[in-house]
């Protein structure tokens, strides 16, 4: 942290000063490519859909991926939009004068992480599974608990949960510590306990909430 701590001029200069609605519909696109990619070389290529489509019911799940496209700009928007609420208001509780605008920015950035799980499983289903179920398919997600259980024996409740506790939520936690830390010039302890007590501690509840109220 002390060579961040050294080079953040050049840091902000070099690699944040990007136009955030051309970033925004960038990281869109991205996203939308990588759907698209994993309905081309990953859903149509397993049996059961393979089936459906020679049924003619395909037609189906050209609808539901057809929202998923859509959504994603409002999905982001929305996500953008509470993970950087919890953040000011962390650092609101600590004392820090960040910008709603200077942390949503930073939340943007940091978004990058989960292209590179999303861009995995593409590349894990297309070379390293020759054939898989969409079951298999649905409970995969990189580099997370999840890979430690048996999906099949493991109740419903907890998927989601252990999908969502991965190496990706980690990395990504430590980019908002690092952006507080950078965007404050504060201690890097501090902006520790910014991003511990507002964005981690949301999402733990969260899962909690889910696998209590989903199961």
């Amino acid at each position: 942290m002390e060579w961040l701590q050294r080079n953040r001029e050049k840091f902000f200069s070099d690699w944040y000063n990007f136009n955030v609605p051309v970033f925004f519909l960038l990281l869109c696109f991205l996203y939308i490519a990588l759907l698209l990619l994993k309905r081309l070389f990953i859903i149509d290529s397993i049996a059961a859909f393979e089936i459906l489509q020679e049924r003619g019911e395909f037609w189906v799940f050209d609808i539901i991926f057809g929202l998923q496209y859509l959504s994603v700009p409002f999905f982001l928007a929305w996500k953008f939009l509470f993970t950087t609420f919890l953040l000011w208001m962390g650092c609101f509780m600590f004392g820090y004068r960040l910008t709603f605008t200077q942390l949503w920015k930073w939340v943007m950035f940091a978004e990058v992480v989960f292209l590179f799980p999303e861009a995995f499983k593409v590349i894990w289903f297309t070379v390293f599974v020759s054939e898989a179920s969409f079951e298999q398919y649905q409970a995969f997600y990189p580099f997370s608990l999840m890979n430690f259980f048996d999906f099949q024996t493991l109740p419903g409740r907890w998927h989601y949960v252990f999908k969502s506790l991965n190496i990706f939520e980690v990395l990504y936690s430590l980019s908002l510590i690092a952006g507080v830390f950078l965007l404050s010039g504060k201690k890097i302890s501090i902006s520790t306990y910014v991003v511990l007590s507002s964005y981690v501690l949301g999402m733990v509840l969260w899962l909690i909430f889910y696998s209590l109220v989903y199961g």
